[in-house]
């Protein structure tokens, strides 16, 4: 008999069929998606599986996972959206604030999540969440007299930006984190092979430094921001 998970056609995403009716399952969704983080956030993307979300929640709780979420990727849809609730409402002001406050905060999210950023390709887009997000910032643009076109061009730029710098920072966290090396270290042994000096590698790596990638995303962001303007494209 076919799980009640997967009752509903697919359609390529767990935001696209309707959570299974309620049970005297011992687990809720957001019981599993906490402990997924969890585990995603200890194990990292490369260890997680369904089998490890089993005997993470353990035994009298594994048909509840299933009976909740049919298969991983549905699993990982629904984590990588909880990742970016609540970003909140910036106040009052200058658009370009706004907008700097609301994707600082997600960017934020996903720096403390790495494996949520290796996800964003293929698992994002349709969650509340994310689309909660987009719709800020769309919303803060509009305001701002962004119409058409040129809006629909500014919110990708932005995005585009932001996925960007999370993927690229993401994917420099995960091979030093493989190397089983502190940042430091990895620039110091990792320098000499990648013909760049290891004092710049280990600030370019270094979360507080100022040529690190929380200032480098910072500085971009008012590159994009400073030229875009709410004008029309024809």
């Amino acid at each position: 008999m076919a799980r009640e998970a997967d009752r509903k056609t697919v359609l390529g995403s767990v935001w696209l069929r309707e959570e299974p009716p309620p049970t005297r399952a011992p687990l809720s969704r957001e019981q599993i998606v906490l402990t997924a983080i969890k585990v995603l956030d200890r194990d990292g993307l490369d260890a997680f599986s369904m089998r490890v979300m089993a005997a993470e929640l353990g035994t009298a709780a594994t048909s509840a996972l299933y009976w909740r979420i049919a298969t991983k990727n549905d699993l990982l849809e629904l984590v990588v959206d909880a990742v970016l609730a609540d970003i909140p409402v910036p106040p009052d002001g200058d658009w370009r604030a706004q907008v700097t406050a609301v994707v600082q905060t997600a960017y934020q999210a996903l720096w403390e999540h790495p494996w949520a950023a290796q996800l964003l390709p293929t698992h994002a887009g349709l969650g509340p969440n994310y689309q909660a997000l987009i719709d800020r910032v769309q919303g803060i643009l509009a305001t701002a007299g962004f119409k058409g076109t040129h809006l629909d061009s500014a919110v990708s730029a932005t995005f585009h930006y932001l996925i960007g710098s999370a993927v690229t920072d993401s994917a420099w966290f995960s091979v030093v984190r493989r190397s089983g090396m502190n940042e430091l270290r990895w620039a110091t042994s990792s320098a000499h092979r990648m013909g760049v000096d290891a004092d710049h590698l280990a600030a370019y790596l270094n979360r507080e430094s100022s040529a690190g990638p929380e200032a480098r995303f910072a500085s971009g962001l008012r590159v994009i921001l400073t030229g875009l303007k709410p004008r029309q494209i024809s």
